[in-house]
């Protein structure tokens, strides 16, 4: 066999990539999958690689940011960016790519354009639209009125909506935007204190039930271990307050599981292993003298030891996992011991109110009442299928993120193109009145003149793909080393075809710079949709600062094989 390897030539620079035809047919394939996914009318997409891995069913930005891989220098930039503020704020990251393709094609499409210009043009625009947002003068900003769950469970169904891969209908959605905000409320401390530490939520995801049957309840539900007391036992647990031990060490009896840690073993002669299940019983002994009823591991416990504790009536829970580790040490208050041969100290106990057997199906669980009232819950969601049951906690998850936002800064913006209708009309009339500090701009006024206006273009862009979704097919394929390409598309000039003159919801005229049909309060009785404020503001900031460092890119260098 012939072993021939080519020889690398030299690295080549690129000037102004965004002219080259084949980035440009990137950014417009990009343009062309985020629109379609966009909103509650976007359209699913069918993700795989051509290695033959997991398929899967979405339309939320996180999961198709994740899974573009590309080799292309310029799109794995913004795709990074996108991923990053997906991961901070969990909402918006669809609006942040269509506004920064947007801008980038209203710049690429201004005669005799000048980069440094635009990029000034833009960034002048920017600062005005978060002075507005920021100011009290904003008219498509509300208050959330934390004494009224109103505005809570819009903005928590303004994020299920906007994720059609749920496959939720309008009573489903409710249902789970009433859970949402309810999670939400549960892991807000009762305890006043100068700062504010939030609790957990636990998702439990139960296939093949009815969306109806999802649930939350307090403390924490885990799978229920095959040694469970029968019936007529659990009576007792419910009955007094029950004592539990946390481990997250091993207890498996494992020298290699023991690691660093130093563990003293008096052992019959030179038996290691039978010392160190002489210094496991020892801890069990301890554990019944003391009156634990619960007894927990995040790891493996030996089955000599699990036999000795469910001998004297303890209930032993193992291998719960380090994603329940947190939310148990704050219901039962206890202490994780990551140590064995130490004796069990008493401050490290915790305690329960109730041990009971709750059954979803036929899936089986033991739920854990706290004591007290500890910030800490369980949302049961249940869904007919593994894909949109996948989905539904993704989003209910980003859903709790952005109501956590709200706690933050305690405020929304008019979902449905208000806000993006609003900021353009705002623009408009504004930048006609500053013209006379073009010159502090970088430009002339005419160009500061086009570059609002192809910024304008940009946001509409963003509420004519609301009312009209054009794109993908329902199924694209996303191969391992490209950007996903499609087995049909729309040409993306056709996205920004038109003004429109109202919002998505209708509310906001912009010829008049105006509402509607909102009363003077913006009450959320009359708002079907509202959009973190946070997520938004980030998003737009985004967008702009990324479509600035792509048309700023002069020379991209490229290996050449």
């Amino acid at each position: 066999m012939l072993n021939i390897r080519k020889k690398k030539t030299q690295s080549v620079c690129k000037e102004d990539p965004l002219s080259g035809e084949e980035i440009n047919a990137k950014l417009t394939l990009l343009w062309q999958i985020v629109t379609s996914c966009y909103g509650p009318r976007g359209r699913l997409k069918h993700v795989h690689n051509n290695l033959g891995n997991h398929i899967q069913t979405t339309s939320t930005s996180a999961v198709l940011f994740k899974t573009i891989q590309t080799s292309e220098p310029l799109l794995k930039l913004l795709v990074a960016s996108l991923q990053n503020h997906t991961q901070r704020y969990s909402d918006c990251g669809l609006f942040a790519a269509i506004l920064c393709l947007g801008l980038v094609e209203g710049a690429k499409q201004l005669i005799n354009h000048n980069a440094a210009e635009v990029i000034s043009v833009y960034k002048h625009i920017q600062k005005l639209c978060n002075a507005y947002l920021m100011g009290n003068e904003c008219k498509c900003k509300i208050a959330i009125d934390f004494s009224s769950c109103q505005e809570l469970l819009v903005v928590a169904r303004s994020v299920i909506t906007s994720k059609p891969a749920c496959g939720l209908n309008a009573a489903e959605t409710l249902h789970i935007s009433t859970m949402v905000t309810k999670a939400f409320l549960q892991t807000i401390p009762t305890s006043s204190s100068d700062s504010v530490h939030l609790g957990k939520t636990v998702m439990v995801a139960l296939e093949g039930e009815a969306v109806q049957k999802s649930a939350v309840l307090p403390g924490v539900l885990i799978d229920m271990p095959d040694s469970f007391p029968p019936d007529t036992v659990v009576e007792q647990y419910a009955a007094t307050p029950c004592r539990v031990a946390v481990f997250n060490a091993s207890l498996s009896g494992d020298l290699s599981e023991v690691g660093e840690a130093v563990m003293e073993i008096h052992h019959r002669g030179s038996d290691v292993e039978a010392g160190i299940l002489d210094t496991l019983l020892e801890l069990g002994e301890q554990m019944r003298r003391d009156g634990v009823k619960l007894f927990m591991c995040q790891r493996v416990i030996h089955p000599v030891l699990q036999q000795y504790l469910r001998e004297h009536g303890i209930v032993v829970v193992e291998r719960f996992g380090i994603a329940l580790l947190d939310p148990i040490i704050s219901a039962t208050g206890a202490q994780a011991m990551a140590t064995v041969g130490t004796p069990f100290p008493p401050e490290a106990y915790g305690q329960v109110d109730t041990l009971r057997r709750e059954c979803f199906g036929n899936r089986p669980m033991l739920h854990l009442l706290p004591s007290g009232s500890p910030a800490v819950c369980t949302m049961v969601l249940c869904h007919r299928n593994e894909t949109v049951l996948n989905e539904l906690k993704l989003t209910c998850e980003k859903a709790l993120h952005v109501l956590q936002l709200t706690l933050k800064e305690p405020y929304a913006l008019l979902g449905g193109g208000c806000t993006e209708t609003h900021l353009a009309a705002y623009i408009r009339q504004t930048i006609p009145k500053t013209l006379g500090i073009s010159g502090t701009v970088g430009c002339s006024p005419s160009d500061l003149q086009l570059g609002a206006e192809a910024f304008c273009h940009a946001l509409e862009a963003v509420v004519t793909t609301l009312q009209r979704n054009v794109g993908l097919s329902t199924i694209d394929h996303m191969p391992t080393d490209h950007v996903p390409y499609a087995s049909s598309s729309s040409s993306a000039e056709e996205t920004n075809a038109g003004q429109p003159e109202s919002c998505g919801c209708g509310h906001f005229n912009s010829r008049h710079l105006e509402f509607c049909s909102v009363p003077p309060a913006h009450s959320a009785f009359n708002i079907s949709v509202l959009d973190s404020f946070l997520a938004k503001v980030n998003a737009l900031n985004v967008a702009v600062e990324m479509a600035s460092l792509l048309l700023d890119i002069k020379y991209i260098i490229n290996d050449v094989n």
